[in-house]
């Protein structure tokens, strides 16, 4: 009975997980500099924070935070300031004596939690992420829908997100990627960081609409 209305909000979905954004930025920068294990915990971390989305949108939370000009600034500002102070912090990538050597010590430091924390706090503190989501589950889903047919959507949304990133975490992690980007060394990290702060600086003149 629903299954049309599933088919659509996947196909929406997936368009919208498929455009490069901070969510990509961040998974592609942890895989290539510290491996697979940290980009595959941050692609988990993009994908837990659906469920942050899901469950206020439910809520109805979502729809507030869209009509309060206030509230809407502060995700905004939040999301910029964290994306600008990771960006900045990968401008500030010094060269190392052996680039593949600096991969093998880089890849050790970097914890679970720190990484599924990166890619939860960024997709979490995303406004368009929230302003996605309020459309989906109010344009897109019927609000007849029964809650729990609703939150299956949500299973669905997390899940899919989250594996696509583990893909592209998988992709990026390969040791001939990381070699051929290591090739390049801190230059790497600091094109990540400039990217990171443009998305920053763009999300932060985002206006309501």
């Amino acid at each position: 009975m629903y299954w049309t209305e599933f088919l659509t909000v996947a196909l929406i979905h997936l368009l919208a997980v498929a455009s490069p954004g901070p969510d990509f930025a961040v998974v592609v920068r942890e895989s290539v500099t510290h491996g697979r294990r940290a980009g595959t915990w941050t692609a988990l971390g993009v994908g837990s924070a659906i469920f942050l989305h899901v469950g206020y949108s439910l809520l109805g939370i979502g729809l507030i935070v869209s009509q309060s000009i206030v509230l809407f600034n502060a995700l905004k500002w939040a999301a910029a300031a964290y994306l600008l102070y990771i960006g900045y912090k990968a401008l500030r990538a010094q060269p190392a004596p052996s680039a593949a050597d600096d991969l093998h010590q880089e890849a050790g430091e970097r914890t679970a939690r720190g990484a599924f924390t990166s890619g939860f706090v960024t997709n979490g503190l995303n406004p368009k992420a929230t302003l996605f989501f309020l459309s989906l589950f109010t344009v897109v889903i019927n609000p007849h829908t029964p809650l729990a047919v609703q939150a299956g959507y949500g299973i669905y949304l997390a899940a899919a997100t989250a594996v696509w990133f583990c893909l592209v975490a998988m992709l990026f992690s390969q040791q001939r990627v990381r070699a051929g980007f290591a090739r390049m060394g801190h230059w790497f990290d600091r094109t990540m960081g400039a990217v990171l702060i443009a998305i920053g600086v763009k999300l932060a003149f985002t206006e309501m609409h």
